[in-house]
């Protein structure tokens, strides 16, 4: 039997795709410095080139049933190379726009974009507390704050009395102080 070494990269290919380990080491190790030479050329970035490059034989051992051995095999492990570098440039030009996009809200008006910030991590905490009630009191304390329907339209809608919807409402609003904090309770209150 041959060296897996000496064999051509269509019989490596053949035995990739019925899922033969040493030959996918061997085209590995066979291609793998030219693959990442030839992607950093393109990219000047060391880690990125390593990470495309492990991405690809990460997707050709996945895909290794579908690898054409009749293609020009190092053809098509460089139009691999190329494609992820695009992909790279494309998602770069992706983020740099959503950054700049951000950078240029924050600059317009920076307290508030802060303000905005703070007062969705605000919201978000008080809508932890509010899930965190019990069932039938969250249910009520939302048709209250939320729809803001009357005591008796909440009565009226679930079925109980309104004497127990101003108890859910007011047992609702203590435990969210008591959770909350007065400054943040009050917060909350001119805010809904």
């Amino acid at each position: 039997m041959k060296l897996y070494g000496t064999l051509s990269d269509q019989e490596l290919t053949l035995l990739l795709k019925k899922g033969d380990q040493t030959a996918f080491e061997t085209i590995y190790q066979r291609y793998y410095r030219v693959l990442y030479i030839h992607a950093f050329k393109k990219l000047r970035d060391e880690e990125e080139a390593k990470d495309i490059i492990q991405e690809l034989f990460t997707t050709l051992w996945v895909k290794r049933e579908t690898v054409l051995q009749d293609t020009n095999f190092t053809a098509f492990l460089y139009t691999m190379v190329r494609n992820r570098v695009l992909d790279f440039y494309a998602h770069k030009v992706v983020t740099t726009k959503y950054v700049d996009s951000l950078q240029e809200f924050i600059d317009r008006d920076p307290k508030a974009a802060d303000d905005r910030i703070h007062e969705k991590e605000l919201l978000e905490f008080i809508q932890l507390e509010i899930d965190a009630l019990p069932a039938k009191m969250r249910e009520v304390f939302q048709l209250s704050r939320n729809e803001n329907l009357s005591h008796k339209e909440i009565a009226d809608k679930l079925g109980i009395s309104e004497q127990t919807v101003s108890k859910q409402v007011s047992n609702a609003l203590k435990t969210l102080r008591q959770k909350m904090g007065v400054s943040m309770f009050i917060l909350f209150l001119f805010h809904i």
